[in-house]
């Protein structure tokens, strides 16, 4: 009997062709258009993580227990180096580096900005974050008093590779000090802090025209996959303050959580235009065969076979267009994976919020059994009606109606 109604359940599926086939390609532009913006939206968020991951705070950083509520020389991290060398011989660091970094004033012949210089050792800093990729013009050296500047800087300063600026700040001792720099390269970190006010000097040179202990640091920053060691450092380390990365950056905590709350949102609405797009059809289909269901109820047929046979009709109509949008989905996924999606038109815009003018995908597993599930559920709420109007009619009644 079971298979006598899954023959009739797929034949009257596709009784209607043209109308089956509307509601498929419905299905799997409605899901293909969602895994597309759910695969940017996360895309989007992990390049930006990851780039201020590897520009930045590493999944951990230490700092004094005063430095980010006041960000002056004296709130630094003594013994940096002897902490940094220790932590190298732990089997959880996948990297670490010290910085040092002080807030002060950056001018040009003709313009002048608030800017943050920060003291790094190159080599360190390749192996931390591959900080190479970050460089978008010039050399990454700083010989001949050389310098890197971030993007959005430059952009206000008005300089390029090659450009002179002074750099002026407060000292160990309180004076203003000054110091002639060269533009070597222009970095891209997609960070907003380090676009907008970034100046990278060597650390021997930041150390010397501060008149710093070469041993101090403001951050030491840490790359790690253990879940458990911010704990084992603030129990190693109680006198510093030991922060994983969305602590530091509690705006991505906020813009993750956005994600997830528009990403609900667009499934929820384009799981509805499924759902009534399944029900349209089924509600259609059911009223042009209603005689031919009360002469099924009336020969003896029961009410649980007809049941059964209009909601494996409606499966395989939502399943069809699940398996078209997987296809359509994970190719266009695909795409914008390896391709990514072109947006330099709009690149000043763009690279103002951190964002790169090209925007790549992900592709996760969980967008596809979502979908799934979500689509199966709609197939299955949409029968509910044509149903409840199948089991009210009297056979008689629907043998004789004019439909």
């Amino acid at each position: 009997m079971f298979k006598l109604i899954l023959k009739l359940a797929w034949n009257n599926a596709f009784l209607r062709l043209s109308r089956t086939l509307l509601v498929i390609i419905m299905i799997a532009v409605s899901m293909s258009m969602l895994l597309a913006i759910q695969g940017l939206f996360d895309g989007m968020a992990y390049n930006m993580s990851d780039k201020m991951l590897r520009s930045d705070s590493g999944e951990i950083s230490i700092y004094h227990k005063d430095y980010r509520l006041n960000k002056i020389i004296a709130n630094h991290v003594t013994d940096a180096k002897t902490i940094k060398a220790k932590l190298e011989q732990d089997s959880e660091v996948q990297a670490v580096v010290t910085r040092f970094s002080v807030d002060g004033l950056s001018a040009t012949a003709r313009k002048s900005s608030f800017a943050n210089i920060i003291g790094i050792n190159l080599e360190d800093e390749e192996k931390f974050g591959q900080f190479s990729d970050f460089l978008k013009k010039g050399t990454l050296d700083f010989k001949k008093r050389g310098a890197l500047i971030g993007g959005e800087l430059a952009k206000t300063l008005k300089v390029k590779v090659g450009s002179k600026l002074v750099f002026s700040t407060q000292d160990k001792n309180g004076d203003i000090n000054s110091i002639a720099l060269r533009i070597r390269g222009i970095l891209r970190t997609a960070n907003v802090k380090l676009d907008t006010s970034a100046i990278f000097i060597d650390a021997v040179r930041l150390d010397k025209f501060l008149g710093i202990d070469k041993n101090i640091a403001t951050q030491i920053a840490i790359r790690t996959q253990s879940s458990t060691l911010q704990d084992k450092l603030k129990k190693d380390y109680p006198n510093l303050s030991v922060k994983n990365f969305l602590e530091i950056n509690p705006m991505m905590q906020m813009m993750e959580d956005s994600m997830v709350i528009f990403n609900s949102m667009i499934f929820v609405i384009v799981m509805f235009v499924v759902f009534i797009g399944i029900l349209g059809v089924m509600y259609v289909s059911i009223l042009d065969r209603i005689r031919e269901f009360g002469i099924m109820r009336g020969i003896g047929m029961k009410y649980s076979h007809i049941r059964l046979q209009i909601i494996l009709e409606a499966l395989f109509v939502g399943l069809m267009g699940y398996l078209v949008g997987a296809l359509f989905g994970f190719s266009g996924l695909y795409y914008l994976e390896n391709v990514g999606l072109d947006l330099s038109a709009y690149a000043d815009a763009m690279e103002s919020f951190g964002y790169e003018t090209i925007l790549y995908a992900e592709i996760k597993l969980s967008y596809f059994t979502n979908t799934f599930y979500a689509i199966f559920t709609a197939s299955l709420l949409s029968v509910f009606l044509p149903l409840r109007k199948i089991k009210k009619m009297h056979p008689i009644d629907v043998i004789k109606a004019d439909t």
